[in-house]
Protein backbone atom coordinates (compact mmCIF):
# COMPACT_ATOMS: atom_id res chain seq x y z
CA UNK A 1 0.00 0.00 0.00
CA UNK A 2 1.48 3.02 -1.20
CA UNK A 3 1.24 6.57 0.34
CA UNK A 4 -0.84 8.73 -1.55
CA UNK A 5 -0.62 12.38 0.47
CA UNK A 6 1.54 15.00 -1.29
CA UNK A 7 4.82 15.23 0.55
CA UNK A 8 6.57 18.44 1.52
CA UNK A 9 10.28 19.60 0.73
CA UNK A 10 12.39 18.94 4.08
CA UNK A 11 13.18 22.81 3.91
CA UNK A 12 9.74 23.70 4.63
CA UNK A 13 9.97 22.41 8.06
CA UNK A 14 11.36 25.80 8.97
CA UNK A 15 7.68 27.22 9.00
CA UNK A 16 5.73 24.50 8.90
CA UNK A 17 6.61 23.59 12.38
CA UNK A 18 6.09 26.61 14.28
CA UNK A 19 2.83 27.06 12.21
CA UNK A 20 1.26 23.77 13.88
CA UNK A 21 3.39 24.12 17.29
CA UNK A 22 2.19 27.86 17.47
CA UNK A 23 -1.57 26.73 16.90
CA UNK A 24 -1.30 24.16 19.09
CA UNK A 25 -0.43 26.36 21.95
CA UNK A 26 -1.95 29.14 21.09
CA UNK A 27 -5.29 26.96 21.08
CA UNK A 28 -4.23 24.84 24.28
CA UNK A 29 -3.53 27.69 26.65
CA UNK A 30 -6.15 29.87 24.78
CA UNK A 31 -8.96 27.39 26.14
CA UNK A 32 -7.02 26.85 29.56
CA UNK A 33 -7.05 30.47 30.49
CA UNK A 34 -10.66 30.95 29.36
CA UNK A 35 -11.82 28.04 31.15
CA UNK A 36 -10.15 29.74 34.32
CA UNK A 37 -11.12 33.08 33.96
CA UNK A 38 -14.46 32.55 32.49
CA UNK A 39 -15.54 28.80 32.82
CA UNK A 40 -17.46 27.17 30.84
CA UNK A 41 -20.20 29.57 29.86
CA UNK A 42 -23.09 29.96 27.31
CA UNK A 43 -21.19 31.03 23.86
CA UNK A 44 -17.39 29.92 25.31
CA UNK A 45 -16.30 27.69 21.75
CA UNK A 46 -17.29 30.96 19.62
CA UNK A 47 -15.50 33.19 22.44
CA UNK A 48 -12.85 30.62 22.21
CA UNK A 49 -11.99 30.41 18.42
CA UNK A 50 -11.88 33.94 18.35
CA UNK A 51 -9.00 34.07 21.39
CA UNK A 52 -7.79 31.56 19.62
CA UNK A 53 -7.58 32.80 15.82
CA UNK A 54 -6.32 36.21 17.79
CA UNK A 55 -3.86 34.27 19.57
CA UNK A 56 -2.57 32.36 16.85
CA UNK A 57 -2.20 35.37 15.06
CA UNK A 58 0.40 36.86 17.31
CA UNK A 59 1.61 33.91 17.99
CA UNK A 60 2.91 32.36 14.53
CA UNK A 61 5.19 35.57 13.70
CA UNK A 62 6.29 35.54 16.97
CA UNK A 63 8.14 32.28 17.00
CA UNK A 64 9.07 32.90 13.38
CA UNK A 65 10.95 35.81 14.97
CA UNK A 66 12.32 34.32 18.43
CA UNK A 67 12.92 30.94 17.26
CA UNK A 68 16.04 31.83 15.63
CA UNK A 69 17.59 34.60 18.07
CA UNK A 70 16.82 31.41 21.12
CA UNK A 71 18.78 29.20 18.72
CA UNK A 72 21.73 31.54 18.95
CA UNK A 73 21.25 32.12 21.99
CA UNK A 74 21.43 28.53 23.03
CA UNK A 75 24.12 27.80 20.92
CA UNK A 76 26.70 29.69 22.60
CA UNK A 77 26.26 26.87 25.68
CA UNK A 78 25.83 23.55 23.12
CA UNK A 79 29.39 21.85 22.27
CA UNK A 80 28.89 20.26 18.79
CA UNK A 81 30.25 16.52 18.53
CA UNK A 82 33.53 17.85 16.52
CA UNK A 83 34.31 20.57 19.11
CA UNK A 84 36.86 20.44 21.50
CA UNK A 85 36.37 20.00 25.49
CA UNK A 86 37.17 23.35 27.17
CA UNK A 87 38.98 22.89 30.26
Amino acid sequence: MSNSLPKFHPKHLAWLMPLFLSGIMSGAISCFNMLMNKGWIEGFMDMWLHAWAMSWAMAFPLILIVLPLVRNFLMKFVRLPNEPMQK
